[in-house]
């Protein structure tokens, strides 16, 4: 099976790879090199709608397919994606930018919520509550939501396919996925492994439009559209979540973030220093769970940036494709620009530059403009202070802004963001501190002395505008359900 971006340039709806019916079609650049590594169809709108024909006619028997009979679908989709590891891999790096190394740490991830889906669409319970009427049972049943709209970021192409698109797989929804315009091509290619291991059709369609906003209308407005499960900013959040929620439908939203990364003066410094660079720069910063804000209690702040800035120094910038490369390029040209205006305006405000510059030691940010390409170096400032746009803007990218506090109390005066709560972190040796910590955080989930607290198993999401609902465990394919309870009288 050929994973490349020309096997790849048609959508899939009800089983059939189609091309456009017009010549209008989305030319995908590379942005290492800004190279254009292939081209697929732009939708109209009301292609759109075709797909969401297909998911409905394909609704009932899914839903009415034995739950061992999904599982052992999802199970053959995940056989053939580590099978096809690394195509998926260079796949991504081609189209997104991030380093082989991290493509390939994304295969893995987005693999594990398949194969932990394929074994909970067995264990989707019901319950039966004690009556009150001894006459009475009461029956309380989970049923599939219905067709279901996925809508998915750029950072993350196939991760964000396969760990929102599974649950609601599981749960025996159909879907209708609408890539991101930059990344196509990872969310097609998992569509064809899905298809390959045997889903029917209809049940998995993906449509590529640069009209996103009309194509998600028309799909939200479809009657057989019942969810949509969305990643990406919270202003387009709040914008298709008000759609969805003005024509009652379910949503599941995992948006952005503003996370805190607290180290106090008992910390383990080479732990914390090590796993904030690897939080902050992975994917050149362009995560929403990616530190954003750090506290360092002032007794360990010089010895601890001197750590993080020796291991930024040592981050190699350049093509994912090349070994050499730990930090690939940003997305686009955007993430570029927004990263170096809060650099420029913490710079005016009073930070200092302690790391970064202009490649070449200069002051005033850190795009790279002796090759082609999105880059920036990984830049660090210090004093930052909260009227600073990094300081409450997300900037999705490799960016990290320190300041110091003294006192437990200062530090929770000042931690949460106010409206962001996606996730934080915090590195103590003292138990009864990190349960201090963290029970001040406002937020989805908490890393206690660990960067990486995400998984299948356990739930992901946040509060406020980071977001509705949770991905992992149980509750990812409870959000896919709807519940119809029984009163049987005998």
């Amino acid at each position: 099976m050929q994973l490349v971006p020309d096997s790849l340039a048609a959508n899939l709806v009800d089983g059939q790879w189609v091309e456009p019916s017009s010549n209008r079609a989305i030319e995908v650049a590379n942005p290492a090199n800004l190279e254009v590594i292939g081209r697929v169809p732009d939708r109209d709108p009301s292609e759109a709608a075709l797909a969401a024909d297909a998911a409905g006619r394909a609704a009932p028997g899914w839903a009415a397919t034995p739950a061992v009979e999904r599982e052992a679908v999802l199970l053959r989709a995940a056989d053939l994606m580590v099978e096809h590891r690394e195509a998926l891999a260079h796949l991504i790096t081609l189209e997104q930018g991030k380093p082989l190394e991290e493509s390939r740490g994304e295969i893995d991830y987005g693999v594990s919520f398949v194969r932990w889906y394929a074994a909970e669409a067995r264990r989707l319970y019901g319950e039966i509550v004690p009556a009150q009427d001894p006459a009475k049972y009461q029956l309380v049943f989970r049923e599939p939501a219905g067709p279901t709209l996925l809508v998915s970021s750029g950072n993350d192409p196939f991760a964000m396919i396969t760990r929102k698109g599974a649950p609601a797989l599981a749960a025996g929804c159909p879907l209708v996925v609408k890539p991101h315009r930059e990344t196509p091509f990872s969310a097609l290619a998992a569509a064809r492994l899905f298809e390959a291991a045997g889903l029917p059709p209809g049940v998995m369609n993906v449509i590529t439009t640069t009209r996103s906003n009309e194509s998600c209308r028309t799909l939200l407005e479809h009657p057989a559209m019942r969810h949509v499960t969305f990643t990406g900013s919270s202003a387009v959040g709040r914008h298709l979540g008000g759609q969805a929620g003005a024509l009652m439908k379910g949503m599941t939203m995992e948006l952005g973030g503003h996370a805190p990364f607290v180290v106090h003066d008992d910390a383990d410094l080479d732990l914390a220093a090590g796993d904030l660079l690897a939080r902050k720069f992975t994917n050149a910063g362009q995560t929403c769970s990616c530190p954003a804000r750090m506290f360092l209690h002032e007794s360990i702040a010089e010895p601890f940036l001197e750590r993080f800035l020796a291991g930024m120094e040592g981050i190699v910038v350049g093509d994912g494709m090349d070994p050499a490369t730990t930090m690939g390029p940003l997305q686009n040209e955007g993430a570029i620009a927004k990263t170096e205006r809060h650099i420029g305006d913490a710079l005016d405000k009073g930070a200092r530059l302690l790391g970064g510059g202009d490649g070449s030691g200069g002051p005033g940010g850190g795009r790279l403009t002796d090759r082609r390409g999105h880059y920036h170096v990984p830049t660090a400032l210090v004093d930052a202070t909260p009227d600073m746009l990094v300081m409450h803007e997300e900037t999705f990218g490799p960016l990290a802004a320190f300041v110091r506090f003294r006192t437990e109390d200062e530090l929770f005066r000042d931690v949460n963001h106010a409206t962001y709560g996606l996730t934080a972190y915090c590195y103590t040796r003292d138990l009864a501190r990190a349960f201090r910590t963290a029970a001040v955080f406002r937020c989805g989930f908490v890393g206690v002395n660990d960067r990486r607290p995400q998984g299948a198993e356990v739930p992901m999401g946040g509060v406020g505008e980071s977001g509705l609902g949770r991905e992992g465990g149980h509750w990812g394919i409870e959000e896919f359900t709807t519940i119809k309870y029984v009163s049987i009288r005998v």
